[in-house]
């Protein structure tokens, strides 16, 4: 089996098999996003646990990049602190732009390395970071983070 094809079997499984998948009944900070170019939508939801770890709700409509990359997400940040969060979603941002040629940390990313290859087709990138930054925009309006600098994305 080739690493293309294992990444092609990570993504479909998060897709068939989404995890995390479901709203909250009180979220700090909720954002939707929808990405013009192909009609894929998330709305992204985030609060605290007690012990101030990242607690994200979810739900989406879209081709398999976009669902599969929100129950990445949903994987990788649920529970850590919002500083550890934000630091994976800044790797994934720049594994998106690396344009398919980034040698992505899998202690990092985890499963999110599966999109390496999405980063080769710029149509694609949107669908894989619409999670990502419906996520930023949730912890923003949740109180959870500040405004990012404007050259960061």
């Amino acid at each position: 089996m080739s690493l293309e094809s294992l990444y092609q079997d990570i993504i479909l499984d998060h897709y068939k098999n989404p995890r995390g998948r479901g709203l909250m009944e009180s979220p700090l900070g909720t954002a939707f996003h929808v990405n013009p170019t192909c009609g894929d939508e998330i709305n992204m939801q985030v609060a605290a646990s007690e012990d101030g770890g990242l607690l994200i709700g979810y739900e989406g409509t879209g081709c398999s990049i976009s669902q599969a990359s929100a129950s990445v997400l949903y994987e990788l940040v649920q529970g850590r602190p919002v500083a550890d969060a934000e630091s994976i979603r800044l790797a994934f941002v720049e594994l998106m732009h690396s344009k398919g040629h980034a040698d992505p940390d899998e202690e990092v990313l985890g499963d999110a390395i599966a999109f390496v290859g999405v980063a080769k087709y710029p149509a694609r990138i949107k669908c894989a970071l619409l999670p990502w930054m419906a996520l930023q925009d949730a912890e923003i309006k949740g109180g959870l983070m500040s405004e990012p600098d404007s050259d960061q994305e």
